[in-house]
């Protein structure tokens, strides 16, 4: 009997995993296969070319292609990312070649990956993108210019140089001396990379790269071209072979496998980290993913292939093919097997002119405009240069630290920084204003301002600095002692989260900064002193102080973003919020100017159509002339409107008022009768007033669906709404939906 319920239980068990088996499986077949063969398009001939760019042996490319897209697709920390022979790696795997032969080159993959698997064990893996991403960019800007410059002399028929500026000063002699049969073979290559991405309908679908070799080839067939050709000496199992032991050298063998173990690594991991942006599946394990790496770099090391790292153009491609699941890269290195032991016999149809003319093409892509624009934005433009002269004229690891020496002495120079300027106002005070953060390193310019101000005068310090050690508290402190034995006043002003008082008791501690103009009320830093040596009216100091401040510290840093929005306005969101002066709607939604076209009301309310002009033109004007893309409504805890409404409307005193509060009877009935909103925001401990505050903005989008031009908006896809209710004492935002509530964690009640 026992044993029949243990069988039935398993049936049932089975029966239960069949179905999520079945689905499992039904995923792969319609998403990941698709997805693994448009990569295995996309990877061979860049395996290829990669090896030829290496001085490897060509079959070491498809090894390495095989290894990474089975053993890192399958044990790596990135779900959707593709392993196998990168561009980035080919100057350094050129340069190992050159010195120490191939099968030591191997060897040094072999001890790179057991790096890898050290540094995974580590769990050290994120600390690798500390590394500045500028410096990275540049790195593979820089193997992109060594490549072409190697490359365009296979193209054109002749042999390239060691180095690239001795590719660089031959260029002259090899366009003289081109052969005519590599240059068109070269040339439909380069041209068809460029065309046939930007081809319409679903040509672009299919790789540029598998359809620019194969067109070139065919053309040197029917042709019957002079060019040279791949030369193969058997298929991929013939192809394996043991790496070698090397005869000394050892110190710059150990120097190889750093370097390789370093520029894989961070390469994979940035390259998950990009693809990890690309999709909503599962996060990659950045710890994982270095084993995996690893792993395949000593396989393909032990089977005579190239260096592995996480390649972005593949992984890409695997993406947007609609790959779900590891199941794409691992089967893409399948189909790579197969074609490497069944059909090597198409590879040797290749002309070098075709893979030169590829190899041309992926080392112009590696320069990226938008990196050097984002490099010039930020500030790092000199940096970018710097490290790219460096790979291209010296070699890759020279090249790097130096860019990384020059990243790093500029965010020492960032984080030293001081801004200390003094000027007379026009009443003769002299204003000293410091901000950044103050260190002894910046008592030289500090000593150097303060000696600018006359002796004898009135000044106004303004110390807004996040830090702020004890040397400089003590030239500020003597100095002002100084001034005002000379019969000058001193007046500071600390707006900052580091004091004068903190640097004298303990150790400098760098904070967080003060909370100053929109985020904070007048009177949290408006000084009773200041104001009463003001000659404004008092009802006035407030406001005309507010607006010197604004004057001082944020017109000029908003003046560039005022500057687009001078002849029109574009906001994005149509944003209804009560007229309380505690709801900050650009605040509670980070927004600036042009971002918000904000109307404002009691209660934020909408009252029905043809009973308020005012909120009907506003809506008519933002969603129909400005084309907001959303409506938001607004609510807030301590309604004063929503006291009133549970208090009756009649008891507000002013005719007008109660009139306007009537208004929102239909959110009160709709509470009391048990609205889904109500009772969720009594789960989350809110009292009445707020409950019914949630429930009015739940009516007001329930109103919104059935206004002609909201509902007319909406229903032709071009227009979003939903709520917002503002927590003034824990300053949280919730989302507020017709039946629902979304708190911050992303769960919903």
């Amino acid at each position: 009997m026992t044993a029949t319920v243990e069988k039935d239980s398993a049936d049932a068990e089975s029966s239960k995993k069949d179905p999520e088996q079945q689905s499992r499986i039904g995923g792969i077949l319609r998403y990941d296969v698709p997805a693994s063969l448009v990569v295995f398009l996309v990877a061979v001939p860049l395996s290829i070319g990669i090896a030829v760019a290496s001085g490897a042996p060509i079959m070491a490319g498809l090894i390495a292609a095989v290894v990474g897209g089975i053993l890192a697709g399958a044990l790596g920390g990135s779900a959707l990312q593709v392993s196998g022979p990168a561009a980035g790696l080919t100057v350094v795997v050129a340069e190992l070649v050159n010195q120490f032969g191939w099968a030591v080159t191997c060897l040094i993959t072999v001890g790179a990956g057991a790096v890898q698997i050290v540094l995974g064990l580590s769990r050290i893996a994120r600390h690798a993108l500390a590394i500045s991403p500028v410096v990275v960019h540049a790195m593979l800007a820089g193997i992109g210019v060594t490549i072409a410059l190697q490359q365009i002399h296979v193209l054109l028929g002749g042999e390239s140089e060691s180095s690239a500026v001795e590719n660089l000063l031959a260029i002259p002699t090899s366009v003289a001396a081109g052969q005519w049969p590599s240059i068109l073979v070269g040339g439909v290559v380069v041209a068809l990379m460029l065309i046939w991405p930007r081809l319409p309908g679903g040509a672009s679908k299919v790789p540029a790269a598998l359809v620019a070799v194969v067109t070139a080839t065919a053309i040197s067939v029917f042709m019957d071209l002079d060019v040279e050709r791949i030369d193969l000496p058997g298929n991929l199992i013939e192809a394996l072979a043991l790496p070698g032991i090397p005869d000394g050298q050892w110190a710059g063998i150990a120097t190889g496998v750093i370097t390789i173990a370093l520029i894989a690594s961070v390469e994979s991991l940035l390259s998950a980290v990009a693809i990890d942006k690309m999709h909503t599946g599962p996060r990659t394990n950045f710890d994982r993913e270095l084993l995996g790496q690893g792993t395949a770099n000593m396989v393909s090391g032990v089977a005579g292939g190239l260096p592995i790292t996480g390649v972005i153009v593949r992984s890409a491609s695997n993406v947007k093919a609609g790959a779900k699941t590891r199941a794409s890269a691992i089967l893409h290195g399948v189909w790579i097997l197969i074609f490497s032991v069944l059909f090597i016999s198409v590879v040797e149809l290749v002309p070098f002119a075709a893979l030169a003319g590829l190899l041309v093409m992926i080392g112009v892509q590696l320069i990226k405009l938008a990196d050097i624009k984002i490099a010039r934005k930020t500030g790092d433009i000199a940096v970018y240069a710097v490290t790219v002269i460096g790979v291209v004229a010296l070699n890759l690891l020279e090249g790097v630290l130096i860019g990384l020496a020059l990243a790093i002495f500029l965010v020492l120079r960032r984080v030293v920084w001081a801004h200390v300027h003094a000027d007379e106002t026009v009443d003769g005070t002299w204003r000293v204003h410091m901000q950044g953060s103050l260190s002894f390193l910046s008592l030289p310019r500090l000593t150097h301002v303060l000696s600018s101000v006359p002796s004898g005068t009135k000044v106004h310090m303004e110390l807004a600095v996040d830090f702020l050690d004890h040397a400089v508290h003590e030239q500020l402190h003597e100095w002002i002692r100084q001034h005002e034995l000379g019969g000058g006043t001193v007046y500071m002003e600390e707006n900052g989260s580091a004091s004068m008082a903190a640097a004298a008791e303990g150790p400098p501690k760098r904070g967080l900064a003060a909370v100053r103009g929109s985020l904070a009320p007048w009177s949290a830093w408006q000084l009773k002193d200041d104001a009463a040596s003001d000659d404004n009216p008092p009802a006035l100091r407030p406001v005309l102080s507010g607006v010197a401040e604004y004057h001082r510290t944020h017109a000029e840093a908003i003046k560039p973003h005022l500057a687009g929005l001078e002849e029109f306005q574009d906001p994005d969101t149509f944003f209804l919020c009560c007229v309380d002066s505690r709801v900050m709607p650009n605040t509670i939604t980070s927004s600036g100017p042009g971002d918000l076209f904000t109307v404002r009301n009691m209660g934020n309310m909408i009252p029905a159509q043809g009973q308020d002009t005012s909120v009907e033109a506003a809506l008519a004007y933002g969603v129909d002339v400005l084309g907001t893309s959303s409506v938001v409504v607004c609510g807030h805890s301590g309604c004063g409107a929503m006291k009133a409404v549970i208090a009756g409307p009649e008891k507000a005193g002013d005719e007008r008022v109660s009139e306007w509060l009537e208004h929102g009877l239909a959110s009160l009935e709709a509470y009391r009768s048990g609205h889904p909103v109500g009772r969720a925001a009594e789960e989350l401990g809110f009292a009445e007033g707020d409950q019914l505050a949630m429930v009015n903005v739940a009516m007001q989008l329930q109103t919104l669906t059935r206004h002609r031009v909201v509902g007319r908006a909406s229903a032709e896809g071009r227009l979003r709404v939903t709520g917002l209710f503002f927590d003034i004492p824990s300053a949280r935002v919730l989302q507020i939906g017709t039946r629902d509530i979304t708190v911050l964690d992303g769960s919903t009640v």
